[in-house]
């Protein structure tokens, strides 16, 4: 797909990864749609892409919401005509054991923990794939979805209820693949590593050094690299119902 002019969403678009890849598809020419909570930074990166000679629109909308999603979809549909493609990216975390035992006193996951993070990283993703993936068909509009997942799908201590929502969106993204060919909508997964964003930047150096010296090329991602590869699929017609990882050859 010739990205010139056409029209992606971005779900979690004004930080981090999300605003990554919405400033590099937007030096290709698309437009872009921001979905997120915070309408500062959501005004500040639509300000970024259209310093780059694009349109692009903030909305802000809670992607665990069915009426929102619903409604913003429509939204960027009345807004911009046609609707070329979806990224999945907005997610959130809430780390914790299954159960743990220190000092003699047990803790355990919270059904709250679990569940907000099935609600978004999950819950989110289907239902952004399912509104956008209709208006896609109702308009006659081929392009692409694609699915932010993580290498955390394979499991990761402390991550019961990310590694859970991460392996979901993983095997909704081959489904829905082979469900949305017959109308020329391509769907797809980029599964990340260990990147640098605020999130790790926040981390003790110790942590930080012990995680970096885990990857074989010993350094950590960059936002740029995920959004270069987030553009490689969209761009690419006959990249489909694949996961590509991009984890500096580490495995977990």
């Amino acid at each position: 797909m010739e990205l010139k002019e056409k029209l992606i969403i971005i779900t979690g678009g004004c930080q981090g990864l999300g605003r990554a890849m919405a400033e590099y598809l937007a030096g290709k020419g698309a437009n872009l749609a921001l979905l997120d909570l915070n309408q500062e930074k959501l005004d500040q990166a639509v300000a970024a892409c259209e310093a780059l000679g694009v349109k692009a629109r903030a909305y802000l909308c809670n992607v665990a919401n069915e009426e929102q999603v619903v409604d913003t979809v429509s939204k960027v549909a009345e807004d911009f005509g046609a609707i070329h493609g979806l990224v999945n990216n907005a997610g959130i975390l809430r780390d914790g054991l299954l159960v743990k035992v220190k000092d003699g006193e047990m803790t355990k996951l919270s059904l709250a923990q679990w569940q907000a993070v099935i609600d978004v990283n999950l819950t989110g993703v289907f239902l952004c794939t399912r509104e956008v993936a209709a208006k896609m068909i109702e308009q006659k509009s081929q392009g692409a979805i694609i699915n932010i997942s993580s290498i955390s799908r394979a499991g990761n201590i402390g991550q019961t209820n990310y590694s859970a929502a991460k392996a979901g969106v993983a095997a909704a993204t081959v489904t829905w693949a082979r469900e949305l060919a017959r109308y020329g909508i391509r769907v797809a997964g980029v599964a990340p590593g260990f990147i640098e964003t605020e999130m790790t930047g926040s981390m003790r150096p110790e942590a930080l050094d012990k995680m970096t010296s885990a990857i074989p090329l010993k350094r950590m991602g960059r936002p740029d690299e995920i959004a270069h590869s987030v553009a490689y699929i969209l761009e690419n017609d006959y990249f489909s119902g694949r996961i590509l990882e991009l984890d500096g050859a580490m495995r977990i």
